[in-house]
């Protein structure tokens, strides 16, 4: 499939025009859970948001479109949501260590993976063939930038390049799994196998 930007034709200002795009965007991921996204129609997700087909070509050109968008929506949520639950940990055990701290991180990154992995697995699939060049780099470099946050309060050498190192192990190991494995069980194995590899690092 070639790659090709997100073509989002109307962007929402409005409270009811941004929870018209949000109804669109959480029928695709429910269908998403559900079947293999070749098979999802349009007609299935303006069904499922309660909105006519009108509607969805006016925010967006096709499903791909829909897709794509969920891509940038999950990453943000996910790096979100490792910032607040690194601010709690810093809060709550002032003194941990650096690795047991990484460690409970990659332990939450993982759980949330793991309990939506269908769609996880969909989406790393629909990442490499929608996404195009500029658009992966911006996903990276988001996630490298998060990882240098979260490990910045520590003041350890080579911030930058172990900040990379750990998003590379982490979604490396991770995204190669599930496009290899969608149904893969061995969390807790490969949980252990990336803690490995990130201490690695972290010590280095």
């Amino acid at each position: 499939m070639s790659q090709s930007p997100i073509n989002v034709r109307r962007k929402p200002r409005q409270s009811r025009a941004k929870f018209t795009q949000q109804a669109l965007l959480d029928s695709a991921v429910q269908l998403l859970a559900e079947k293999h996204h070749g098979e999802i129609t349009v007609r299935e997700m303006t069904e499922i948001a309660g909105v006519g087909l009108g509607t969805f070509y006016e925010y967006f050109s096709q499903k791909e479109d829909v897709f794509a968008l969920i891509i940038h929506q999950q990453i943000k949520v996910l790096a979100q949501e490792l910032l607040e639950h690194g601010a709690h940990l810093r809060t709550t055990q002032p003194d941990i260590l650096i690795t047991d701290y990484v460690k409970q991180l990659i332990h939450i990154q993982l759980k949330k993976i793991q309990n939506a992995q269908q769609i996880w697995a969909t989406i790393f699939l629909l990442e490499r063939q929608l996404s195009t060049s500029e658009v992966y780099q911006k996903h990276y470099a988001l996630m490298c930038q998060l990882w240098q946050d979260l490990l910045q309060p520590f003041a350890i050498a080579n911030l930058g390049r172990t900040a990379i190192n750990l998003h590379r192990v982490i979604y490396g190991f991770v995204m190669q799994t599930l496009l290899v494995e969608p149904d893969f069980s061995e969390w807790t194995h490969l949980e252990t196998d990336i803690g490995i590899a990130c201490n690695a690092f972290l010590k280095s």
